[in-house]
């Protein structure tokens, strides 16, 4: 059984994965054998996951290459310094994105619009248009885009956000069809409620936490570990025959 999740010889990039959800998958998909690129804004954060990596494995197994999504030009340094060490990218993990405003639509300004629409929507556009014509060439690669529950449901308080995230659905779904036939799979992963800095807003607010919590079926939200593993299949042979779906973690929320 192990073969269905063994990643040996692949190497993936992942945006935002200096903690949170995305340190989480890096970390074990390195367990899994894969050679794993850790991005985020700032070099510090970076490097530190990748050192803790490195070490708990006795190789390099992780680099550091820190990148602002926001920017075309650093996400095609990203690429480019991912090819120059490791020749190859197999898998992108599109999760870093952002959330400016907290309220309602009518009081949203444009200008935080337009960010989430950018680094939420745009720049994983961007990223996939830079990796995938080399697994195009080698008629095999994974990609995998971070969305959320926020994207099947309203929100009174991030509704940006979540059309965002509907949209990400969308992309995946799109990019499933015009990559197939070259073996290339797109999925997203939607998360609930996951306990990270990120989502603090939400789930450090106690009336927020208590009425979250109180109607979903396993009574608690998620931590970051409880969806790096389905990253990891995804990525891994177990998820070879999946593509243009929306795999949704959330401890039933969406179901009641």
């Amino acid at each position: 059984m192990t073969t269905l999740f063994d990643l040996s010889g692949k190497v993936a990039l992942i945006t935002g994965s200096s903690r949170g959800i995305g340190r989480a998958i890096a970390e074990r998909m390195a367990e899994h054998g894969a050679r794993v690129v850790i991005s985020s804004r700032k070099a510090g954060p970076c490097e530190e996951v990748a050192k803790v990596i490195n070490d708990r494995h006795g190789e390099e197994r992780a680099i550091a290459v820190p990148a602002n999504i926001s920017e075309k030009d650093d996400l095609q340094r990203l690429v480019d310094a991912t090819n120059a060490k490791w020749g190859r990218i197999d898998i992108v993990v599109c999760n870093a994105a952002s959330n400016p405003f907290y309220g309602p639509m009518e009081k949203l300004p444009d200008d935080a619009f337009r960010k989430i629409l950018d680094n939420n929507i745009v720049s994983n556009h961007w990223l996939i248009q830079m990796t995938a014509p080399q697994m195009r060439a080698r008629k095999d690669g994974c990609i995998i885009i971070v969305s959320s529950i926020g994207g099947v449901r309203a929100s009174t308080v991030i509704g940006a956000y979540c059309i965002s995230k509907a949209a990400d659905m969308q992309l995946a779904r799109n990019l499933a069809a015009e990559y197939g036939p070259d073996n290339i799979r797109v999925n997203c992963i939607a998360p609930g409620l996951i306990k990270t800095d990120f989502a603090k807003a939400l789930w450090e607010d106690p009336d927020n936490l208590a009425r979250t919590t109180s109607t979903a079926p396993l009574r608690r939200i998620g931590v970051p570990d409880e969806i790096a593993g389905a990253a990891v299949f995804l990525a891994g042979p177990a998820g070879n025959f999946m593509t243009g779906q929306s795999l949704i973690i959330d401890g039933g929320v969406t179901v009641v």
